[in-house]
């Protein structure tokens, strides 16, 4: 069995070991340290971690603020209310100016389970997306949660970090964390699973199905939104009867709009997409919203078939 990480574990512990070895690391957050796993670097650097409260929109002022003074900054909440609720301050302040600010939110997508609409986003992908200077990472598990918060803290600019709230198992064999640059995990000609975050691993147990019917899938763990993967993509396109795009997010404006834009300008093929279609979250348990909505590995293969027995 793979073993199972919380990735706000590994990104609270990730950030201490930034700040032994950067003292221009610096961490704010909006009342839910506990929850994010910031905590764990207050209790570290109290005299460099700053809680804001219930003022998402002040503490990414504040981070901007702080970049322009040369910090490296990282600032934390769910990702409902570090995308949503302070959109104006990421745009205007931190994205315009391509200030150093890490914005690392947890708590994304339907699993948050329980909570409900209010605090399950769903479109946080296609906000920061849209922003230009801004860097888009979704990590596949715990592992690879660590090299994205420690390549955001080496590269220069604006990065939005999406991390769930449940354990992800981890994906092994990845191979090399390179930004911008999608891992292939295996290889197949007849379709393309494209998947990030938590879906990568019902597109592996898709493939392993899929495999058992004769079907060969080519499975691509695209960790970086954007910048996109074009080359992986065009390469999907071009080899492939067609692409499976899976994400714990809208269909909208996400993953799968990326692949499309470029599919659409370089080698137009058939996308199929696994993800929210046009609907708010609810309460519920992980697993079974992930059934209500549509992003099981069964879904993921029923696309596949649909394109290959047409």
């Amino acid at each position: 069995m793979p073993e199972m990480l919380y990735q706000r574990d590994v990104y609270g512990q990730t950030l201490v070991e930034l700040g032994k070895l950067n003292s221009s690391v610096v961490v704010l957050d909006a009342d839910l340290s506990g929850s994010t796993r910031t905590s764990i670097f207050a209790r570290e650097f109290p005299e460099r971690f700053f809680n804001f409260g219930v003022a998402e929109q002040n503490m990414m002022a504040t981070a901007a603020g702080l970049a322009s003074c040369g910090k490296i900054v990282f600032a934390s909440s769910f990702a409902m209310f570090a995308t949503g609720r302070s959109w104006d301050q990421v745009r205007n302040s931190i994205s315009y100016n391509n200030f150093n600010v890490k914005i690392v939110a947890s708590h994304a997508g339907i699993t948050v389970g329980p909570d409900g609409a209010s605090h399950q986003a769903l479109e946080d992908i296609a906000l920061m997306r849209v922003l230009p200077n801004m860097t888009v990472v979704i990590p596949c598990d715990g592992p690879q949660a660590r090299e994205a918060v420690v390549a955001a803290a080496n590269t220069p600019g604006p990065f939005y970090i999406r991390l769930g709230r449940a354990k992800f198992p981890t994906i092994e064999n990845k191979g090399q964390f390179q930004l911008g640059k999608a891992q292939v995990l295996t290889e197949g000609n007849d379709v393309a699973i494209v998947a990030c975050g938590i879906m990568l691993q019902e597109a592996f147990t898709a493939a392993s199905s899929l495999l058992k019917k004769g079907i060969k899938a080519r499975v691509i763990n695209m960790h970086t939104i954007k910048p996109l993967d074009r080359q992986v993509i065009l390469e999907a396109a071009e080899e492939t009867r067609g692409i499976v795009a899976c994400e714990e997010h809208s269909v909208i404006g996400g993953l799968a709009s990326g692949i499309d834009e470029v599919v659409s300008e370089n080698h137009p093929t058939r996308v199929l997409r696994v993800g929210v279609k046009n609907k708010f979250g609810q309460s519920g348990e992980p697993a079974d919203l992930l059934k209500e909505y549509g992003l099981t590995c069964l879904d993921i293969e029923n696309a596949v078939l649909s394109i290959t027995s047409s």
